[in-house]
């Protein structure tokens, strides 16, 4: 079977890594090259060094929808997996209805984002209408907005993880603790937390990655207004390279260096939450 195996394997992987490279490896490559150039089209490129790195930092809106989409991605983190997470507990308990109650939870992650960006800006402003003000009439609403946005849209999804993960937990460990005298909280702390530590791994690195790479969302629901006090880093990015001519290599650089900064921390969460996972 190991022979049949090794004989074929080049037949499977090939048409694959050949697709690979041309839909990422090579395109990837050429943005990293396009980065260090000044062009309009990538036939007319010319090299300019680190220029476009210099000016990003000297862009104010970068700095700007740096700082916004850390604050926004940090917040969203914390409140996305602790409501998810007590949703699961809930909803692992033996109640009748649960399994309904999963499901409309889950609906909304399946709405598009640009919809779905729409759709809250219409009930936003509803609210905000009685006082006489907008979503986009202060940096703050657009803010707690697309916190808002971001949470009713991943909850849902981010709790299936977390029943998977906590139906999962032995129940003899669970039988156990209670019999050795511990209360609700210490067998959460002490048993189903590090048991569904998997599970928080995988719902902390799509809560970040999707909360730093948010594009759809932020673009309906405020697009950057007022004055792109609330664009995030993707839109920051869309906008320098789509609306501001001769801008395009300093729009490839801030793609190249949205990248890294992603790439870094997502890989520092995965490392610093399966440690948690090997010493339980």
């Amino acid at each position: 079977m190991q022979k049949t195996l090794k004989r074929y394997f080049p037949i499977f992987v090939i048409p694959t890594l050949i697709a690979f490279s041309f839909a990422f490896l090579v395109p990837f490559g050429m943005g990293i090259y396009l980065s260090f150039c000044k062009f309009k089209t990538i036939t007319n490129a010319r090299f300019a060094g680190v220029e476009n790195y210099i000016k990003i930092f000297e862009d104010r809106d970068f700095v700007n929808a740096l700082w916004f989409t850390v604050k926004f991605s940090v917040l969203s983190i914390l409140t996305i997996n602790l409501f998810s997470f007590s949703l699961a507990l809930a909803l692992t308990r033996k109640v009748k209805g649960t399994n309904l109650f999963r499901t409309l939870f889950f609906m909304p992650n399946l709405i598009g984002g640009i919809i779905l960006g729409y759709i809250w800006q219409q009930m936003i402003n509803a609210v905000l209408l009685k006082y006489e003000t907008t979503l986009v009439a202060n940096a703050t609403y657009g803010f707690w907005g697309l916190v808002i946005l971001m949470n009713w849209q991943l909850i849902g999804y981010m709790m299936v993880i977390y029943v998977a993960g906590l139906q999962n937990v032995p129940p003899e460990m669970i039988e156990a603790a209670e019999i050795d005298g511990a209360s609700a909280w210490q067998t959460l702390i002490k048993v189903k937390i590090p048991m569904v530590m998997p599970s928080i791994t995988i719902c902390l690195f799509l809560t970040l990655s999707n909360s730093f790479k948010l594009f759809d969302q932020n673009l309906a629901l405020t697009a950057g207004a007022p004055s792109k006090k609330t664009a995030m880093l993707a839109l920051d990015i869309y906008n320098t390279f789509y609306g501001r001519t001769g801008y395009e290599g300093v729009g490839q650089a801030k793609a190249v260096l949205f990248f890294i900064v992603v790439a870094v921390i997502a890989l520092g969460q995965l490392v610093l939450t399966k440690r948690r996972e090997i010493e339980q």
